[in-house]
């Protein structure tokens, strides 16, 4: 019979980085759609078919969305810059203490990832190997910081389209840029509510150790490494 231990997972610097950074990305998504009412030009069409608009009359209503221009504005603006700051805070500290190795993808990560994606949809019985991160979450969570980064400049391209034209104009232009920054928001929304799918279907003690940075895991398993 394995036992079972507590073995330390996350650091006290990345536990408050991820915490601060749910109200702050929510905040900017929220502020974000009530920026976008005012304007929201954005569907999927086939053809001549209109598939699906985002979004519609009623989907505003039905979350009850104010139409209020302005100060979706100054929300936006506000929390884009504690977005930015936590999010650099992130990235430096990765780099400092080597989390990063942790993070991002190595050779073979996209097959391995395959067969987590398998094993999660119950057509594999077998598990993965599994380090801090099994490799889904390596390209996952490695896609994420890239898809932060480029909804910053993207932003900040729409933001001040005059005084930062070369940025603007590094996208393709104001539309452009501000096609991608919505795209990129859809991008958020994709990579958050498979995140939480995926903390609910590894259970109470992988969500604990995000609050405590402690997991409980059996001895053997602890010892599994996923080679670089």
């Amino acid at each position: 019979m394995l036992s079972k231990q507590l073995e330390r997972k996350h650091s006290l610097t990345i536990r408050w980085l991820h915490w601060v950074n749910f109200p702050l990305l929510a905040m900017m998504i929220w502020s974000g759609m009530l920026i976008y009412w005012a304007n929201p030009v954005y569907s999927v069409w086939i053809g001549t078919y209109q598939v699906l608009k985002f979004f519609p009359q009623w989907f505003n209503e039905g979350l009850g969305i104010p139409f209020r221009l302005a100060e979706g504005l100054q929300l936006h603006f506000f929390f884009m810059w504690l977005f930015l700051v936590n999010g650099l805070i992130y990235v430096v500290y990765t780099i400092v203490s080597g989390e990063w190795r942790a993070i991002l993808p190595v050779p073979g990560s996209l097959k391995r990832a395959l067969r987590v994606a398998l094993h999660d949809a119950r057509i594999l019985k077998a598990k993965p190997p599994q380090g801090k991160y099994n490799d889904a979450q390596r390209l996952a969570y490695s896609s994420v910081i890239l898809i932060g980064a480029a909804s910053v400049l993207t932003g900040l391209a729409i933001y001040k389209p005059l005084q930062l034209s070369w940025l603007t104009s590094l996208f393709g232009g104001y539309q452009w840029a501000r096609w991608l920054h919505f795209w990129l928001t859809i991008g958020f929304v994709g990579f958050f509510s498979i995140h939480v799918f995926q903390v609910l279907l590894a259970g109470w003690s992988n969500f604990r150790s995000m609050i405590t940075g402690t997991e409980l895991v059996e001895a053997e398993a602890a010892q599994t490494e996923v080679k670089a």
